[in-house]
C-alpha cells in the first residue's frame, strides 16, 4: 500500500480540538496517524516545516454552470479552481441549464465531478421542478443520483406550502433545505442594498427586510416540521438574530455567509463597478459587524464563497444590466486569513472550522477532519505567503472579483485529495 508522510507540520483539526506539531501519516489514501514523531520508510515525504496542515477545505456553495453554460464555467474548471484555492470538496448549486431537478442530471454532475480527478463535487438538487416553485422534485430519486442537499438557489422557495412539504420530505431523507432567502416582490428591479447609498447613487434598492421576512417564515415552518434548514449567504443582522434564537430553541437550523458580506459594505458601489454586484447585495457596516459576531460565536456556521462565474462580456456591462455574482473559490481562504484572522477579528481555529467541519456537517458528508481512518483530504497553508489577487491567474473561467488587486497574506500551497497531491510547491513535485 502506498504511504505518504507529511512531516514538521502544524496540524490544526478543529473538529477534534487538535492544534499540535508533528507528522501526518497517510496509508492508501487515508489518514493513518496524526501528530507525534515522523515514522520512517514512507514512499513519499513532504516537509511541511512552516506550514499549517488542516482538513481539506469544504465550500458548500458554488455555481459551476455545467450543464448548459459551459462558457461561464465547467465542472472541470470549477474543480481546478477549487484545488487552487485549497478546497478539496465543493457543493454545487442546481441553477444550471436545465436545473438539477431529476436523478439523471444530478448523477451527471456527480459522475463528471468524479471524472475530473480533482476536488470532490457534491451536487445540490433543486427543491422544485425547473426551479419554478410550483411542484417538488422527486427528492428521493435525486438523493439516489447523489444529491447531498436541496435548494432552489438563484431563486427562493416562495410558496409556504411547498417549503413546508420540502422540509417534511427532506427530513425523511436526512437532507437540509438550503434557502436563498429573498422576497422577490420586494427586490424586483433592485441593483443594490436599499438605503442612503442607493439613494445617493440613483439606483433602485433591495430592502433588507426581503431577507428577514423569508427567514422568519421559514423558521416557523421548521418549528412545525422538525426539518433541517440552512440560510444561504446570510447578509443582514436580523438574520443572525433570528438564527441565534432558533438555535437556542433547539431548531435544526444552520447558516452561512460569504467573505464579501464580512468585509464590504454598500459604499463599495460608489464607483458603479459590477464587481461589487451580488445577490444578496452588500449591506451596511452594522450588518458586517453582526455577521462577524455571528461567525465568532457559531451562530453563522460556515463561510462559503458563493462562487458565481459569468463571462467577462456580461460583467463588463453597466451596473444596472450586469448580472449578479462574483467568483471566490481562489480568494476565499486568503481574504479570510488576511482580513479576519490576522486582524484578530476571528480566531484561526474558528475560521478553519467554518471552512471545513461545519459545512461538511451541514451537508452530511464525511469530510472536514483529519481523524485516523478518514480520507486524506488535506490542505497545507503558508500563513506568511504574501501575494496579490490577480484574476488573470485564476483557474476559473470567471474573472470578476471584488478583491482584484488586493494584497493578501496566506495561501494554500499544497492540496491533497484522497492522498493524491493535486497542488504542490515546486520542491514537492517529486512526491507526485
Amino acid at each position: 500500500m502506498p504511504t505518504l508522510l507529511i512531516k514538521n507540520a502544524r496540524i490544526l483539526d478543529p473538529a477534534r480540538g487538535i492544534d499540535t506539531e508533528g507528522a501526518l501519516h497517510v496509508v492508501d489514501g487515508r489518514i493513518a496517524a496524526v501528530g507525534g514523531p515522523a515514522p520512517a520508510g514512507a514512499d513519499q515525504v513532504i516537509d511541511a516545516k512552516g506550514l499549517l496542515a488542516v482538513p481539506g477545505l469544504v465550500d458548500m456553495h458554488v455555481h459551476l454552470r455545467d450543464p448548459g453554460r459551459e462558457d461561464k464555467e465547467t465542472i472541470a474548471t470549477g474543480a481546478e479552481a477549487a484545488v487552487a484555492g485549497g478546497f478539496t470538496s465543493i457543493a454545487c448549486m442546481p441553477n444550471t441549464t436545465p436545473p438539477l431537478d431529476q436523478e439523471a442530471l444530478v448523477h451527471f454532475v456527480a459522475a463528471r465531478g468524479a471524472e475530473t480527478g480533482l476536488a470532490r463535487v457534491y451536487p445540490v438538487a433543486a427543491v422544485t421542478k425547473g426551479q419554478k416553485g410550483e411542484e417538488l422534485t422527486e427528492m428521493a430519486a435525486c438523493v439516489r443520483g447523489g444529491a447531498v442537499a436541496f435548494s432552489d438557489d438563484g431563486f427562493p422557495v416562495r410558496s409556504s406550502e411547498i417549503m413546508r412539504r420540502a422540509l417534511q420530505y427532506a427530513r425523511m431523507l436526512d437532507r437540509a433545505i438550503l434557502q436563498h432567502a429573498e422576497d422577490r416582490d420586494l427586490t424586483a428591479g433592485g441593483v443594490m442594498n436599499e438605503g442612503p447609498v442607493a439613494t445617493r447613487l440613483g439606483l433602485r434598492g433591495m430592502p433588507r427586510v426581503a431577507e428577514e421576512i423569508v427567514v422568519a417564515r421559514d423558521l416557523a415552518l421548521v418549528r412545525a416540521t422538525g426539518g433541517r434548514y440552512h440560510v444561504a449567504h446570510a447578509s443582514v443582522a436580523e438574520t443572525v438574530e433570528r438564527i441565534a434564537a432558533a438555535k437556542k430553541a433547539g431548531l435544526r437550523v444552520t447558516a452561512e455567509t460569504a467573505p464579501h458580506y464580512l468585509l464590504l459594505t454598500d459604499e463599495a458601489l460608489a464607483g458603479y463597478d459590477p464587481a461589487f454586484k451580488m445577490n444578496p447585495p452588500l449591506r451596511t457596516a452594522r450588518d458586517v459587524e453582526a455577521l462577524r459576531q455571528g461567525l465568532r460565536d457559531g451562530t453563522i456556521d460556515a463561510i462559503a464563497s458563493d462562487h458565481a462565474p459569468h463571462t467577462i462580456e456580461e460583467k463588463e456591462l453597466e451596473l444596472v444590466n450586469a448580472p449578479f455574482g462574483v467568483v471566490g473559490l481562489e480568494t476565499t481562504l486568503a481574504v479570510v486569513l488576511t482580513d479576519l484572522v490576522a486582524t484578530g477579528l476571528l480566531p484561526l481555529a474558528r475560521a478553519i472550522d467554518a471552512l471545513t467541519a461545519r459545512p461538511a456537517a451541514v451537508l452530511g458528508i464525511p469530510r472536514g477532519t483529519l481523524a485516523p481512518g478518514a480520507d486524506a483530504d488535506i490542505t497545507l497553508i503558508d500563513l506568511k505567503k504574501e501575494w496579490t489577487i490577480d484574476p488573470r491567474d485564476f483557474k476559473s473561467k470567471g474573472r470578476c472579483t471584488p478583491f482584484a488587486g488586493k494584497k493578501v497574506r496566506g495561501k494554500a500551497v499544497i492540496t491533497l485529495v484522497g492522498g493524491r497531491l493535486l497542488r504542490a510547491r515546486p520542491e514537492d513535485l517529486g512526491a507526485l
